[in-house]
């Protein structure tokens, strides 16, 4: 593996060169939106360049979302703070007895009971298996509702929790994998990204026909879309892997 930083485009971009790359790929990290090309040991420099170059406007584009977008701070899952479920915030109160983990929601606020020595990493683990139950039991409604839409069909449905992706589609196993993180989001932000991966299936690409099926099927998929622009993102800590890249096809 071999690294470098050049500046292209006015921005510092740390180029790395691995052996068991077949394609290139461009990672925008967070917090500070640094930029990371990841390419096969044989792929010239030059070509390189000039693809970053044409890719400048999604970089940006991507780098200023990335830095204007509001982040919570770093959960401890302790009384007091805020989480949301669907769209909407509740006040967290954490009793600390027994030694078994256990979630309730009331219509303000949300109860953790947790073990008297518990730790943070604990708690959030709960609180994530919590989430991912909540999105299971909503996630099935909404597939068949946007499948029936679409007329479309993905084979698998799997829930992971993403740092910035909302979704991933592989298109040759038709599996869909959905963020966890949605389960903090109103159920249209759902609905707007299961329709934009099984689009997926018609057309690879973010291209104007893949636009222009994803309003055919999903009419107010821009309200959702900023919807999801606009709500706090979880912390996250300097070095975490983003989960946005761009794929060179072309070679």
């Amino acid at each position: 593996m071999m690294c470098n930083e050049e500046i292209i485009g006015g921005l510092p971009i740390e180029i790395i060169k691995k052996k068991n790359l077949k394609n290139l790929y461009i990672r925008v990290n967070p917090p500070e939106g640094s930029v990371t090309v990841s390419t096969p040991s044989d792929y010239p420099d030059e070509e390189i360049r000039l693809f970053v170059l044409k890719k400048m406007p999604e970089i940006t584009k991507v780098r200023d979302r990335m830095l204007s977008q509001a982040r919570q701070t770093e959960r401890e899952y302790v009384s007091g703070e805020s989480h949301f479920l669907w769209g909407k915030p509740y006040r967290l109160q954490v009793v600390y007895e027994g030694n078994k983990y256990e979630i309730s929601k009331l219509p303000n606020k949300i109860i953790l009971t947790a073990p008297e020595r518990s730790t943070k990493e604990s708690r959030e683990r709960a609180f994530n298996e919590w989430y991912r139950e909540e999105l299971k039991r909503v996630l099935d409604g909404v597939v068949s509702r946007c499948e029936t839409k679409t007329n479309l069909h993905a084979n698998e449905y799997k829930i992971k929790n993403m740092k910035t992706k909302w979704g991933t589609c592989n298109i040759d196993k038709k599996r869909i994998w959905i963020n966890l993180q949605l389960a903090k989001k109103p159920i249209e932000c759902l609905e707007y990204v299961v329709i934009h991966e099984l689009v997926h299936l018609l057309e690879k690409n973010h291209t104007h026909r893949f636009n222009s099926l994803v309003e055919e099927f999903y009419p107010t998929w821009k309200e959702a879309r900023k919807l999801l622009s606009e709500l706090p993102l979880d912390h996250i800590e300097k070095g975490e892997q983003v989960d946005y890249e761009e794929e060179d096809n072309s070679k």
